[in-house]
């Protein structure tokens, strides 16, 4: 192997008769290293959308969740509580109460989800990073219970942090159908009202729907005496939140769901990770017909090199050697262009990453003003496997042909 690949390295590098080879040779590696840096440019962008939306979550969600396996609710016994509380590894244990419900505020309707929390709910997640108004974080007091509800949702029913009017809450009893003839007589109703708060974490999914209260207030509402939604967990720092993860699954057994932030958000990093995935298959396609570019310039090479490979096989070289020389050319070609490509792609990643050269057309509607990017070194290494065996194989079976039929 080390013949063939000395021929095919001094090929590479030199001159060759007619000044076309080398034209197509220079196309072939600068297509393979553009759609190679495409892919690196493409990835990196879904990488830091995917950080983007993480810190957004992370002021709404908790490091760890557990959930009933069936059911909505479930009643957190002293062993259990006791249990998670001794673990070194939680900082904060707080239980949530998560209920779908209608929402009303002079006339105007609308579907929220109440989120009935305890006091140290602050601790749980920097929930004040993303609170706006001039209210206090208070949500009950002797004789009201307060609301803090999401931006979106607080504009859709017409109302504002300075309303006074109470905000009124509808879930429907448990266990009894809807009454067509009383459809009010079928609902459970309590009213809120506005803390001087609201919450926008820039996601519709909670901007638009949920609204936070007193966790009492929920199990009023709901007729709930000591149930729960959820437990909520914030780790200590330093954690190694999925081998944690994993033990609490197994304590807790089947009967629970624990899931981490990406779990909680499942639907949206599925996404992400669903069209990340398609752009490398769309990319990786585009590649593959690039590379066989690099047939072309192996034939015209083949035909520039009758000479020399008469000569090589007087020396004694075999007819497989020959091929493998052709066949490592095509290689040395794609992987010319690979490391061209990844490191370009690399290079246009960091200063996007540390300039934000390209921004979005409208910035003042996005989160960010340009498009966040992040390498992966995992990604760098899948380009280039896939680089090298889409070269290895649209290289090969052509290239034995090749030199058949001309040398």
């Amino acid at each position: 192997m080390k013949f063939p690949f000395y021929i095919a390295r001094r090929y590479l590098f030199s001159k060759k008769s007619h000044n076309a080879i080398n034209l197509i040779s220079a196309i072939s590696v600068c297509g393979v290293a553009l759609t190679t840096m495409a892919l690196v440019c493409t990835l990196s962008v879904f990488n830091g959308f995917h950080d983007l939306v993480s810190t957004l979550f992370t002021a709404f969600d908790a490091d760890l969740r557990i959930t009933p396996a069936t059911g909505k609710t479930f009643l957190p016994d002293s062993v259990l509580l006791s249990q998670l509380k001794e673990r070194e590894e939680v900082a904060v244990l707080t239980p949530i109460i998560e209920e779908n419900a209608m929402v009303q505020y002079e006339g105007k309707q609308a579907m929220a989800t109440i989120r009935g929390v305890e006091e140290n709910y602050t601790d749980l997640t920097p929930i004040t990073t993303v609170l706006y108004g001039e209210g206090k974080l208070n949500l009950k007091d002797s004789t009201h219970f307060y609301a803090i509800p999401g931006m979106q949702l607080l504009a859709s029913l017409g109302a504002s942090v300075y309303s006074y009017a109470p905000i009124e809450v509808y879930v429907p009893k448990r266990g009894e159908r809807i009454s067509l003839t009383n459809p009010t007589a079928s609902f459970l109703h309590e009213n809120l009202y506005t803390s001087g708060l609201t919450f926008a974490v820039n996601q519709a999914k909670y901007d638009g729907q949920y609204i936070l209260t007193d966790i009492d207030f929920a199990r009023k509402l709901l007729g709930y005496e000591k149930e729960v939604s959820a437990l909520c967990l914030k780790v200590e720092e330093g954690t190694d939140v999925a081998s944690f993860k994993n033990e609490l699954k197994q304590l807790l057994g089947s009967g629970f769901m624990v899931a981490d932030r990406y779990e909680q958000q499942y639907d949206t990093y599925k996404i992400l990770q669903l069209e990340k995935f398609i752009s490398y298959l769309f990319l990786a396609f585009v590649l593959l017909i690039t590379c066989f570019n690099v047939l072309g310039s192996l034939s015209m090479l083949m035909i520039d090199k009758k000479q020399d490979v008469a000569t090589l096989r007087n020396l004694g070289a075999t007819h497989q050697q020959v091929i493998q020389i052709f066949v490592i050319e095509g290689i040395l070609i794609t992987a010319l262009g690979a490391l061209i490509g990844l490191v370009s792609g690399v290079i246009l990643c960091l200063i996007q990453q540390w300039f934000g050269i390209i921004t979005f057309a409208n910035s003042a509607s996005f989160i960010v003003d340009a498009y966040p990017v992040r390498v992966q070194f995992i990604d760098l290494l899948y380009i280039l496997c896939t680089v090298l065996i889409l070269g290895f194989l649209t290289v090969y079976y052509p290239a034995r042909y090749l030199s058949k039929r001309f040398l």
